[in-house]
């Protein structure tokens, strides 16, 4: 079976990708800890990768990006309140430009062919969620790897999102559900660190309007 290697956030996204992924793919999962506020996803990656059976799980710790950071965004700042609706302060400046490097540097060591993260049609908003960026990234990573790939040593990669395949949040929910079942509402979308999901923030509304849209009844616990 062909290697996979999946950012792994422990949210509905990443979850639901694996959901999708899992027949076709041995699968990989990589978890950042990046400074955020919201490490509550970290314990939810930690179970989701035993409940979907990933064939290694790593939480890698790069908490000094949160210095490099400061006060750049709302997910890592403490000084700045998380915003209800999409802010350009929710932009962490190319997250996924970091956590795909790291991803695909791992992903050329397993000979695995596919990088995934769990950007999906709904963040339009974010830039380094978008095909256009998706496809150069993988263009530059394979360039920089073009003499081992040229030589058999390693496999060219593609980075996959459900944003590149045309998929939304509430397609992945209706795929992940059929694998899942209830524990999906155990996935962790706050950018809050409460005991359950804070119920107003911008991810917990974007959750909200998934599974409405879904048609799926939702069990997650809010606290609003």
């Amino acid at each position: 079976m062909k290697k996979a290697v999946i950012v792994f956030s422990g949210g509905i996204d990443s979850v639901c990708a694996v959901s999708y992924l899992k027949s076709k793919y041995e699968l990989y999962g990589i978890t950042f800890s990046y400074g955020q506020k919201a490490d509550m996803e970290i314990t939810a990656a930690k179970y989701f990768a035993k409940k979907l059976g990933l064939k290694q799980h790593k939480v890698i710790d790069i908490g000094f990006m949160k210095d490099l950071y400061g006060d750049s965004n709302v997910l890592t700042s403490s000084k700045k309140k998380i915003p209800s609706k999409f802010e350009y302060s929710i932009v962490v400046p190319i997250r996924n430009a970091v956590f795909l490097s790291i991803a695909s540097a791992w992903a050329y060591t397993l000979n695995a062919s596919l990088v995934v993260y769990g950007a999906h049609t709904g963040d339009k908003h974010y830039p380094d969620c978008r095909p256009i960026f998706t496809k150069k990234l993988e263009s530059a990573f394979n360039q920089g790897e073009i003499d081992g790939i040229n030589s058999k040593l390693r496999k060219s990669l593609t980075i996959w999102s459900p944003y590149r395949e045309g998929l939304s949040k509430s397609n992945l929910l209706k795929s992940g559900i059929k694998v899942l079942g209830d524990s999906i509402f155990k996935t962790w979308s706050c950018y809050s660190n409460k005991k359950y999901h804070c119920g107003v923030c911008e991810s917990c509304n974007n959750r909200k309007s998934a599974f409405a849209k879904a048609r799926i009844n939702d069990k997650t616990k809010y606290l609003k």
